[in-house]
């Protein structure tokens, strides 16, 4: 069954100056200020699209990796993901880069990484932004 999930954001001004607020309807968990500074500078308590991004991104590629280490018979105790999308004013975003440190009993750290390399390429969120270069760190921790 396919779902669909809906925000919104009302922007007010010109892009330098400017600034909006992003809303997440669907899951209501609230609306969150964004501006042009934040994006280019300092975040100075402000989102950006690409730190929206990094949390669709570590989620839907922390997601894959379970879900995969689940069906070799080594789920994971715990899974840690960081993913940093860099930003360059001008250009856009030029390369995301993940790195996950990963509770696996059972599996070593050629079999984590591997895993993992599997989960970069295949979650949907990185398969979304395909266009884009996409670098991994994996440990086992």
């Amino acid at each position: 069954m396919a779902t669909t999930r809906t925000a919104h954001t009302v922007w007010d001004g010109n892009l330098l100056e400017g600034k909006g607020t992003v809303s997440f309807d669907s899951s209501g968990i609230g609306d969150h200020p964004v501006s042009w500074p934040a994006r280019a500078e300092q975040p100075n308590g402000k989102t950006s699209p690409e730190e929206l991004i990094a949390g669709a991104h570590s989620a839907c590629f922390s997601m894959a990796l379970s879900n995969g280490l689940t069906k070799a018979g080594t789920p994971p105790t715990q899974l840690r993901t960081q993913a940093e999308v860099t930003f360059q004013p001008g250009t856009g975003i030029t390369g995301i880069h993940l790195t996950v440190q990963g509770q696996v009993p059972g599996l070593d750290e050629a079999g984590f990484t591997s895993a993992a390399e599997d989960a970069k390429a295949n979650c949907p969120v990185s398969q979304a932004l395909s266009g884009t270069t996409i670098t991994l760190t994996a440990k086992l921790v």
